[in-house]
């Protein structure tokens, strides 16, 4: 049974369903599911910093050196491109499938392009207020349907009709939270602080094929990437809520810029290298435009002794 057969079957049984259900069947799904194939490169829909090698996993590295981290768990690790680089850290690699926390954790949590990637529900503005948009199917096609009515913050601009709820991402914060002890969570992804979210009208959903970005993001389940880009105003929250405190947010490009001003980048070894002068150069002013970095510790709780 192929992804869209599943999801028509559960809405003949269930009636329309949230679109997080969908998003979540659609990319995470065992039997078929999006991201259970690989779709990295110039052959497949898209490409990200990490194929960008070896000199985003070395700048990742440095920072990390300077800070004194010695372990690295990374979420949504795909092809784990990073391990070859990071060699000499305790390197754990977490995707669907594979890998799994270690105890007690106290290093780095990286979550590269790991967000926008979650599940989302989908909430829109109507005469009556905020209410939820569910997915349906009528004739040959999955279709937007009106949900319930919920509640939703009422300072968003009028001009914001419809807004993602990051019910994935609420889920991995507090994965993140129980698992680590003390430590650091970088986050590296494209989003839009509180101020920015008018730029986003009709939300951020969007999908993604042979690199062309596409607004029908019900067509073809399972064959088609679902982004939503991530409410860092809310990922602060949550990090908060789970002990983090957020150290620095600031572009890529200048984050990756404070790693290798001191030394002009020499431990790249960029001279004769094109390749790598070119990677260099795409991210710093190509994605580093386009991306955020969201750098948070968290300290380790003090023991309470009972008093003598």
């Amino acid at each position: 049974m192929s992804i869209a057969d599943s999801l028509r079957a559960e809405i003949a049984r269930l009636g329309p369903i949230p679109f997080s259900r969908f998003m979540e069947v659609a990319l995470y799904d065992p039997a078929g599911g999006y991201y259970r194939r690989d779709h990295f490169g110039r052959e497949g829909d898209y490409y990200t910093a990490e194929q960008l090698q070896p000199v985003f996993g070395l700048l990742l590295r440095r920072w990390c050196e300077h800070q004194g981290i010695a372990s690295v768990v990374q979420l949504g690790a795909g092809r784990a491109a990073l391990g070859e680089t990071f060699g000499g850290l305790e390197y754990t690699p977490i995707d669907i499938g594979y890998g799994a926390w270690p105890e007690n954790f106290g290093g780095l949590v990286l979550a590269h392009e790991f967000f926008d990637a979650l599940p989302v529900d989908v909430i829109e503005r109507s005469a009556e207020g905020w209410r939820e948009r569910r997915v349906g199917w009528r004739g040959d096609r999955f279709v937007w349907q009106p949900g319930a009515a919920v509640a939703f913050d009422p300072k968003v601009a009028a001009e914001v009709e419809v807004v993602e709820a990051p019910v994935g991402m609420e889920r991995a914060m507090q994965q993140v939270a129980a698992h680590t002890a003390a430590g650091h969570l970088l986050v590296i992804d494209y989003g839009y602080t509180e101020r920015e979210r008018i730029r986003f009208p009709q939300g951020s959903l969007l999908s993604y094929r042979r690199h062309c970005a596409i607004d029908d993001v019900l067509r073809d389940p399972g064959q088609q990437d679902i982004t939503a880009h991530v409410p860092f105003a809310a990922l602060e929250r949550l990090a908060a809520d789970g002990g983090f405190a957020l150290e620095r947010s600031e572009s890529l490009g200048s984050f990756l810029l404070r790693i290798g001003e001191a030394d002009e980048f020499r431990f790249l070894e960029l001279a004769g290298d094109a390749a790598r002068r070119l990677q260099l150069k795409t991210l710093l002013f190509d994605l580093g435009e386009s991306f955020r970095a969201l750098w948070f510790t968290k300290r380790e709780r003090p023991v309470n002794r009972a008093p003598k």
